[in-house]
């Protein structure tokens, strides 16, 4: 089986590189995916879907290097989705994580993906290695 997700959004903070015990970088950083609707009623709408983002190997350092807070970005990667009930109590919520296998960086005016290079040939775990988030 195989699955691919596709989002669009911008970078919620700068990412964040460290490196595994065997020296393979990983980057991590959060992307906000908005959707806008002109409801029924004529009023505005809007939701936000926050989605945590793992990049592996040059994939990492590429990401780590010119991605900056505010980005306009499309990440294509495989996601899981996790729930929990948080530290201070609540209602239970969800987690949604993307380990990303190609990242396009997009300019700012939103005029449409630019393959930067970043994610041809890149190493990714395999199902059997395990992913930390």
């Amino acid at each position: 089986m195989f699955q691919q997700c596709i989002i669009v959004g911008n970078l919620g903070r700068d990412p964040e590189m460290r490196f595994m015990g065997d020296g393979t970088p990983v980057t991590n950083f959060n992307v906000a995916v908005n959707k806008r609707w002109t409801g029924r009623d004529g009023n505005q709408n809007e939701k936000t879907w926050w989605f945590r983002v793992a990049c592996w190997g040059r994939l990492a350092e590429t990401t780590n290097q010119y991605l900056r807070k505010g980005d306009p970005v499309m990440v294509i990667g495989e996601v899981d989705a996790s729930a929990y009930i948080p530290r201070e109590g609540g209602e239970p919520r969800a987690s949604l994580e993307l380990t990303a296998r190609d990242v396009r960086f997009l300019p700012r005016g939103g005029s449409g993906p630019q393959d930067m290079g970043a994610g041809a040939g890149m190493d990714y775990p395999t199902e059997e290695e395990d992913i930390p988030f």
